[in-house]
């Protein structure tokens, strides 16, 4: 009798198991269709481009879905891809006129990407792997011609890092959506409290000393986009780009959230004034932004929250960023401060404006913060 139930409670145990094998088996099959399912129309896609290129005469711009891909490294496979075209001998380099513009869904856009933190990264590296980028980290696209001219601005002090992996994802993955864009580091000077929506502030002012832009990403230094579909331009409201981070479970972590990865329009920005000055240290600067743009009628869009996924690059909480005690008290009265505190109100000193192979470093004095109240 013991023996037969021991027979019987085996057997129920390696029934379960085998459930349980067969739910994972399931589980795996989904996921492995649905990233194919992009691949094999990625593939098919190129394959209609490349018969059409070759009935055309053109080349086009090919990325056999690396997540890092650059245009150098696949010269030599579209070569073999497509048949060589000897040029006419009447040739003559297109005009800025002739040339088409850039579709609003370019073609060589990979879709989600693996990334990683574990592999070492030099400027070195990055710099080879983006020789189209010119000085100062700027791009245009040189086979269309891009709706917006785009300043990317990063608030930065002590991640060197984080800003070589940042470089080594963001630039294949702004090329591939034909985005005209330059890179523009903010970098705070000295070790007073960090503030971060000031510094975005010095970078939209600094930008357009350098040249004309019509759209303006404010990031993060350590965020990277894990779905190159998730298009860094700017849109007819403003954009918030950073919906599902990994550290948040992939989720928005509260409606009014707009931190992270955020987008405007020239427009956009002046019409809520630019962004607080006030806000010293971490936290409260993102929801007065958010405050900022509803009080002024418009909204804020986001992308699907299966693109707007970001990978965070893990970090000790920077010294001198601590948050902000004040942050909650200041949200509260955004409506009452935001004529007086932004763009507007904004004061800096440059100390340096250098341009580097793979972006433009700008080094600012912004102040310090003033004296927190004293409570008996």
């Amino acid at each position: 009798m013991t023996r037969l139930m021991l027979g019987r409670t085996l057997e129920r145990i390696c029934k379960a198991v085998l459930l349980l094998c067969l739910v994972h088996f399931v589980i795996m099959m989904i996921l492995y269709f649905d990233v194919y399912t992009q691949r094999f129309d990625q593939i098919f896609s190129r394959f209609n481009n490349g018969r059409n290129a070759s009935r055309n005469g053109h080349h086009y711009y090919y990325n056999l879905s690396r997540p890092n891909a650059t245009f150098a490294s696949y010269l030599a496979t579209a070569d073999q891809l497509l048949p060589s075209v000897r040029p006419e001998g009447n040739h003559t380099p297109p005009t800025a006129k002739s040339i088409p513009p850039c579709p609003e869904i370019p073609p060589g856009l990979v879709g989600r990407l693996l990334i990683e933190f574990a592999s070492q990264m030099t400027m070195e590296r990055v710099q080879k792997e983006n020789p189209n980028v010119t000085e100062g980290g700027k791009y245009t696209p040189p086979d269309c011609r891009a709706k917006q001219k785009v300043a990317i601005i990063i608030p930065f002090r002590h991640r060197d890092n984080h800003l070589k992996y940042w470089l080594h994802y963001l630039h294949p993955i702004l090329r591939r959506q034909k985005i005209d864009y330059a890179i523009y580091i903010i970098t705070q000077l000295g070790e007073d409290t960090f503030n971060r929506a000031k510094l975005l502030n010095v970078g939209y002012t600094e930008a357009l000393k350098d040249a004309e832009y019509d759209c303006f990403i404010f990031s993060d230094v350590d965020l990277i986009p894990m779905d190159d579909r998730n298009l860094y331009h700017c849109y007819d409201q403003p954009r918030h780009f950073a919906i599902a981070m990994d550290k948040f479970g992939f989720r928005l972590p509260y409606a009014g959230y707009f931190g992270g990865v955020s987008g405007l329009s020239k427009k956009q920005f002046l019409k809520i004034n630019g962004f607080p000055n006030e806000y010293w240290g971490w936290g409260g600067e993102d929801d007065d932004i958010y405050n900022r743009i509803t009080l002024n009628g418009m909204k804020v869009v986001r992308p699907d929250v299966r693109i707007g996924r970001y990978r965070m690059i893990k970090h000790e909480r920077d010294k001198h960023n601590e948050p902000n005690p004040q942050r909650f008290n200041k949200i509260q009265n955004t409506k009452n401060t935001m004529k007086r505190d932004g763009i507007s109100t904004l004061t800096y000193r440059v100390v340096q404006f250098k341009k580097y192979p793979l972006y433009t470093n700008i080094s600012v004095e912004i102040g310090k913060p003033p004296p927190r109240p004293f409570r008996g």
